[in-house]
């Protein structure tokens, strides 16, 4: 099978080549290979290629950066979204768009599910919110959700961590957001179980959750580190520009009625990275 990876040299298309290349056909297009805001440039490149699958994780997605750059949100996260579905569709080609927790507004005390309605309050948010808006009406598409990203390539939350703690200093870390973190891996692994399911919206995280405070003492501890340099904050005090749910957990409905095995717990998808990443 012949598949297309937009978003090449982020985490997670690299791990998606990696897991996918050996037994099919695969072609990771970076920025300087496919420019998504350009109606020709994506055209032509899927009309001459003519994959049987596309995978659309390229995105614009520094949170804070997107409410200052706001037309570049607009344009990659909706836009190129919009211009990659229309393309597939002409090519017959089964679309994967990768979506935020972040659609979603943070008031609800349980588990976000595939039906709640999306209520961004962040431009990037937004933007992804309108990217699904925009293609949902295609043939061949599924929006998976996902949310927390970490993996073993480009920046990430966990690898942050991991250099700070080898600083011996103090750092605040935001003990009123709760989530799901997500491994690479097991998203990447999930989204390939999905080729043969039906199309729609499937919310795909790490099983269970934490806010980033405990997160970040799981990475130090994890890692052999003192926990005791991390220390809580509140979101007010730590003043990020864009507004973050305050609880964003997805649950797993669509997975579980497509009998897709649910990713493994956060804490156990952690200790395994760290170990890749640390060559313990």
């Amino acid at each position: 099978m012949k598949i297309l990876i937009t978003g090449s040299n982020g985490q997670l298309g690299k791990e998606l080549e990696r897991q996918l290349s050996f037994s099919h056909i695969v072609v990771s297009l970076a920025k300087h290979n496919l420019d998504i805001t350009s109606k020709e440039d994506v055209e032509k490149i899927i009309s001459n290629m003519k994959p049987q699958i596309i995978i659309h994780a390229a995105a614009f997605t520094a949170v804070d950066q997107c409410e200052t750059y706001r037309k570049k949100a607009f344009e990659t996260n909706s836009l190129g979204a919009f211009y990659v579905a229309q393309a597939a569709d002409k090519v017959d080609a089964r679309l994967f768009y990768i979506s935020s927790d972040y659609v979603f507004d943070g008031n609800k005390q349980s588990p976000y599910l595939e039906e709640d309605e999306p209520n961004p309050q962040s431009i990037y948010g937004l933007s992804k919110w309108l990217g699904e808006e925009l293609i949902l009406p295609f043939h061949h598409v599924t929006v998976i959700r996902t949310s927390w990203l970490y993996g073993h390539e480009g920046k990430n939350f966990v690898k942050t961590m991991l250099e700070l703690a080898k600083k011996n200093r103090t750092i605040q870390v935001v003990n009123d957001q709760i989530g799901s973190p997500t491994y690479v891996k097991d998203l990447s692994e999930t989204i390939i179980h999905l080729f043969d399911k039906k199309n729609g919206i499937y919310h795909v995280s790490n099983s269970g959750s934490c806010t980033w405070y405990e997160f970040a003492k799981a990475i130090f501890e994890e890692a052999g580190f003192n926990p005791k340099y991390v220390l809580p904050t509140t979101t007010e005090e730590y003043g990020a520009i864009a507004p973050r749910p305050r609880f964003s957990v997805l649950g797993h409905n669509a997975l579980l009625r497509e009998t897709v095995k649910i990713p493994r717990p956060w804490n156990e998808a952690l200790k395994e990275f760290i170990r890749k990443e640390t060559g313990q």
